[in-house]
């Protein structure tokens, strides 16, 4: 099992290193950890923020622990060499077309959600975001507009074939969370041709797989519902820019981004699993990079669910995973969460508990 590992800008050294120390007690048998440079590291040591070295080793392992990208510094540069371009480009790269988030409250947590306590207590969903297509990736462009003003423009579009492979693969999800297998399909097909097409083309995928409950909801009805009833979702399926959106929205629900894991899934299969790039959903935060104030547990999170999506091991990500529960039912909270623990005392507990 091939583990490259990113650290990355900013905390991203600190929560990866936390991680490592989890995976290391684990004692997987065959578990080789490589290390390589991304970001604005990696533009001031090779150049650019993907050095062909640390693509190489990409394509070469069976999963990928990222840490975080982005740094002030760099905001001057051209935008093909900002750190940001570094995930981005390995998206890409890797054909990582789908994104998993997670978005529970863990028990006795409720209170630090911005919600109330009864609703926050409701939220346990999956957002399945497809990663590769939307107006992310569409062409774009300034040009002079018809009154010789500035303009901006991204072209967004979706083929049935990029939405019939991120709706199987959100099927595939709500089938494995046991219970009853629903799925919400957001969009925006009352104003959007694009949308249309997306809705079209799941509505299709949905016959053809079976097993599965499926509705639809409007983008800014979903919005609304997150934050009103986030318990009639189970999994939601949705677009690039509507994912980014309500992943980010669904994360300050449940009461801190320093919790909540991600994946980054493709279609390449290794010997374990499939291949996936996992992350913690937070940025490099500079303010607090070096103090050893920063949470690990949205990485040490992303790597439980590397060990269940990547290596087939689903006995050591529910340890983690209960391991985290303990660790915060007992009163570890980091700085994010209003407790006093840093970076490596969290670690340790998480460590004790495993």
């Amino acid at each position: 099992m091939k583990l490259a590992v990113f650290p990355g800008d900013g905390i991203g050294g600190e929560v990866t290193r936390e991680a490592v120390r989890v995976l290391e007690a684990l004692d997987l048998p065959g578990l080789t950890l490589f290390e390589g440079d991304v970001g604005a590291i990696a533009y001031r040591r090779h150049g650019h923020p993907i050095p062909e070295e640390t693509l190489t080793m990409a394509r070469e392992s069976d999963a990928i622990l990222f840490g975080a990208v982005g740094d002030p510094s760099c905001d001057g540069l051209e935008r093909h060499l900002r750190p940001e371009q570094a995930i981005l480009g390995l998206r890409r790269e890797l054909g990582l077309f789908a994104n998993l988030r997670p978005a529970r409250v863990f028990a006795g947590l409720e209170h630090l959600s911005p919600l109330k306590p009864e609703i926050a207590r409701g939220i346990d969903l999956m957002i399945v975001r497809e990663l590769t297509g939307d107006v992310y990736f569409g062409d774009k462009g300034v040009r002079e507009a018809a009154d010789g003003s500035r303009e901006g423009w991204d072209m967004m579009s979706y083929s049935a074939a990029e939405v019939d492979r991120i709706a199987a693969l959100a099927f595939d999800v709500a089938r494995a969370g046991g219970g009853a297998a629903r799925v919400t399909s957001v969009d925006k097909a009352n104003v959007l041709e694009t949308s249309q097409v997306w809705r079209d083309t799941v509505i299709e995928a949905a016959e053809a797989a079976g097993g599965v409950t499926l509705d639809h909801m409007y983008v800014d009805n979903a919005a609304m519902q997150l934050v009103s009833d986030p318990s009639r979702f189970d999994v939601i399926v949705t677009g690039n820019l509507f994912g980014d959106i309500l992943s980010d929205l669904a994360s300050a629900a449940v009461g801190s981004i320093g919790l909540l894991a991600s994946a980054s899934l493709g279609e390449r299969r290794t010997r374990h699993g499939t291949f996936g790039l996992y992350e913690p959903i937070h940025g490099s935060a500079p303010d607090i990079a070096g103090r050893g104030e920063a949470n690990p547990m949205a990485t040490i999170l992303s790597a439980a669910m590397m060990l269940r999506q990547s290596f087939g091991r689903e006995e050591q990500a529910e340890r983690i995973e209960r391991a985290v529960a303990g660790a915060l039912a007992d009163g570890v909270l980091g700085r994010d969460l209003g407790g006093a623990h840093g970076t490596a005392a969290i670690g340790d507990a998480v460590l004790e508990r495993l």
